[in-house]
């Protein structure tokens, strides 16, 4: 018997739920400019290649307040 780990999945939910220290960990000079307590995490985003009309799927978006006006952070 084969176990299916949904690595994709997991990742998600570890960087989410600890999106702060990832940003801290590995952008420390950001983290003086966002606002802790706004952060919401959207539900796969897509993305089109205006150009080639190619569209893309996101991994994971953070809409957070960044230097006090709403911003996004793709994580992919």
């Amino acid at each position: 018997m084969t176990n299916n780990i949904d690595h994709d999945r997991l990742f998600k939910e570890l960087i989410s739920t600890f999106f702060l220290e990832f940003i801290e960990l590995f952008f420390p000079k950001v983290m003086a400019y966002l606002d802790r307590n706004s952060i919401t995490f959207l539900d796969k985003e897509v993305f089109t290649d205006v150009t080639e009309g190619e569209r893309y799927e996101s991994d994971l978006v953070a809409q957070v307040k960044f230097r006090g006006k709403e911003s996004f952070f793709l994580i992919h």
